[in-house]
């Protein structure tokens, strides 16, 4: 499917499993804090917990919600990821060349995730991305977190002075395409991430998306 240019003018990217696929070094970090606290995973290791908040995916992982265990689990995994998993984190196939373009044409461009600000950040740098992207927000971003992506674009909305009418939010799980319905955004959902959506649950408003390319 092929995106005519008058159709969106701004586009807001999710992270994982979107622009990026990070699922190597965050499971790696995973199974490296379970095994430093002496815990045994209840669940299988793999791209399906990529994506919701990290306390929220540690509590499932460990299948405890102990504030003091999850706090340690954090940290743990912090020490993992903010190294050897920003450094072995990659652009998806076509994602560069994607990014350039609208560069290129003046399309601004934002990111809203659940990953915490400070290592999206730093993988923005790594990636040589500093440039890119006029907004970058994050959960994390103010205290309290905010529950969710939808709170999220909202803040990102208001504060970016984004036209939402004009706008598409591009992410891969059903959270951000609801995240989008509540905001009044396009939906386009990116099929090489970590969603596992298939066309049927595709809500009617939402384009799929099989490729980067798609959008040139």
């Amino acid at each position: 499917m092929l995106i005519r240019k008058d159709e969106i003018g701004v586009f807001v990217f999710d992270f994982d499993g979107t622009l990026i696929d990070s699922a190597p070094g965050i499971l790696e970090a995973f199974s490296a804090a379970m095994n430093d606290a002496g815990i045994v995973s209840c669940v299988p290791l793999d791209s399906n917990l990529i994506g919701p908040p990290l306390a929220e995916t540690l509590m499932r992982i460990s299948g405890s919600s102990d504030a003091a265990l999850i706090r340690l689990l954090t940290e743990k995994f912090k020490h993992h990821y903010d190294s050897a998993g920003v450094a072995s984190t990659h652009a998806y196939p076509g994602v560069e060349t994607m990014l350039e373009r609208f560069m290129e044409t003046g399309v601004p461009m934002h990111v809203s995730t659940n990953k915490r600000l400070s290592v999206t950040r730093a993988i923005i740098e790594k990636l040589g991305w500093q440039d890119r992207f006029a907004s970058v927000y994050a959960l994390d971003m103010v205290e309290p977190r905010l529950p969710g992506k939808a709170q999220l674009l909202s803040k990102q909305i208001g504060e970016q002075g984004i036209d939402s009418a004009r706008t598409c939010y591009v992410g891969d799980k059903l959270e951000d395409g609801h995240a989008a319905d509540a905001n009044g955004l396009a939906f386009f959902y990116a099929s090489w991430g970590y969603g596992g959506l298939e066309r049927g649950q595709m809500d009617a408003r939402w384009r799929w998306l099989n490729h980067p390319a798609d959008f040139l």
